[in-house]
């Protein structure tokens, strides 16, 4: 059973809302609560997880909604990652949350997804929360951490569980201890495998992500001052086509924004490519299929692909260099 979206919510536009970067808070320190107001990262997400001991999550609870309901967050997406289903934090994590700062907060992030009826599970306990705290039934959105061989296996039934759903989410260091991994540098390629072994993980997530037409975000880099490092792993799955990363450190914003938004010169290319085409299909153009921008022949399969290109560049706040002049006839 899952909750339906109320009509006329903007359940579209949350999926695509901006995830270059990903900032994780660990829901029971108020001074990084107070300092993540202030950076520029797209998305924070407080934690009640992993970055919460057992004994620190109960009052956890209560600092994030505190925190949610009188914090300045503008600009930024509002998570709150709970604890999994198998402990026996998740039900109190998601009631006191949603309860007391429900108006204030855009998702919950739900780790160690294994299955689509733990995305069920959620959906059904916030659709009752909703209903009775007079909120929008379906505009809070969940995010899935996949976190282990049994939630890769099932991502797709995972990734079409709920029309609240925005991202799938992966989760690395979890995943590799969940496969014996050979590695304990959490992103690095573990020694003795010539290929990337990421890539089918990823590759994975990726497809029964925009089966869906969720987004996609890399899991953290866990060498939080090594910048250089951060980067090139972060531009493996921006280059497959991620939406974002997370990042635990301040100094790995910034690199997470510039990865995961195209470069000046792909996106005023990709503003080229969809004023050149509409004006060919046009009457003005001569409604023709297909046409010459400079010596590269454009059609409707460039349009699409420049609509990625450009929706990204327009949703970090991207403005082009340059405009298209028609060719004289």
């Amino acid at each position: 059973m899952t909750a339906q979206p109320s009509p006329g919510t903007s359940q579209d536009a949350a999926r695509l809302r901006p995830r270059r970067s990903c900032m994780a808070v660990p829901g029971s320190n108020p001074r990084f609560l107070e300092k993540a107001q202030e950076l520029p990262a797209d998305q924070v997400f407080l934690d009640l997880e992993d970055a919460c001991a057992p004994l620190a999550k109960p009052e956890a609870r209560h600092t994030i909604v505190k925190y949610l309901n009188k914090g300045d967050w503008s600009g930024k997406t509002r998570v709150v990652r709970v604890n999994d289903w198998t402990t026996e934090w998740t039900y109190r994590d998601v009631t006191t949350v949603v309860e007391g700062a429900g108006a204030n907060l855009d998702c919950l992030m739900l780790p160690k997804v294994q299955d689509a009826g733990q995305i069920h599970a959620l959906d059904l306990l916030l659709t009752q929360i909703e209903k009775t705290m007079g909120y929008e039934v379906g505009r809070i959105g969940i995010e899935a951490q996949i976190e282990n061989a049994r939630g890769l296996v099932n991502v797709d039934e995972i990734a079409g569980a709920s029309p609240r759903l925005e991202t799938i989410v992966f989760g690395p260091a979890d995943f590799m201890a969940s496969i014996n991994m050979k590695t304990l540098v959490v992103g690095e390629q573990p020694p003795g495998y010539p290929a990337d072994a990421y890539h089918y993980i990823l590759m994975r997530i990726l497809m029964a992500a925009r089966t869906h037409d969720l987004q996609a975000i890399d899991g953290p880099y866990l060498q939080i001052r090594d910048v250089d490092g951060f980067r090139e792993v972060a531009g493996r799955s921006a280059a497959l086509g991620f939406d974002g990363k997370w990042v635990l450190h301040p100094g790995q914003v910034d690199a997470a924004n510039e990865v995961y938004s195209p470069s000046q010169e792909d996106y005023d290319h990709a503003e080229l490519i969809l004023d050149a085409y509409a004006h060919c299909t046009s009457e003005a153009g001569g409604k023709k299929g297909s046409a010459m921008l400079g010596d590269e022949m454009i059609d409707e399969a460039s349009r699409k692909m420049a609509l990625v290109v450009s929706g990204k560049g327009r949703a970090a706040g991207m403005r082009r260099t340059t405009s298209f002049q028609p060719p004289e006839a």
